[in-house]
């Protein structure tokens, strides 16, 4: 399809999520460095790369896929940032600053999604009536010959 993922708003938002949660983690406990620092930040980026790689996958179905791998990873970034606000890793600003962001990001991909799911059922329904037409049209079309 060769969308330019760069003008997609929840790709937009994703990337900034990406980044605050980067230097949000810059303050978690060195042992958490491979533990739920590392968990956050590859959920955190695993949302815009899975948006822009549906992007520029050819069918909508493929690019539906990407987008809710991405609605997954968004759902694990709010867990990850809930559990480190509970252990003390991250400050209530903090918190609510990721969590707004984080929300804002799930809404717009959730209505992207919705968007490109009625775009497929659009099309599939016009295959089916389509198919539908040259059926009818065919099976006439045997009738008349078959009648000579």
């Amino acid at each position: 399809m060769g969308r330019d993922f760069t003008k997609i708003k929840a790709w937009q938002f994703a990337d900034d999520l990406a980044v605050l949660t980067y230097t949000v983690t810059r303050q978690f406990p060195r042992e958490e460095i491979y533990g739920l620092t590392s968990q956050l930040r590859r959920a955190a980026s695993s949302a815009p790369a899975n948006i822009a790689e549906g992007s520029n996958r050819i069918s909508k179905k493929d690019y539906l896929h990407f987008l809710s791998i991405a609605s997954g990873s968004l759902a694990e970034v709010r867990y990850f940032l809930h559990l480190s606000k509970r252990l003390g890793y991250i400050s209530a600003a903090d918190h609510s600053q990721c969590a707004v962001l984080a929300e804002e990001t799930s809404r717009t991909l959730t209505g992207l999604i919705s968007s490109v799911q009625r775009e497929v059922a659009i099309r599939t329904v016009g295959i089916i009536l389509a198919a539908s037409a040259l059926t009818s049209t065919l099976f006439f079309t045997w009738r008349l010959l078959s009648q000579i």
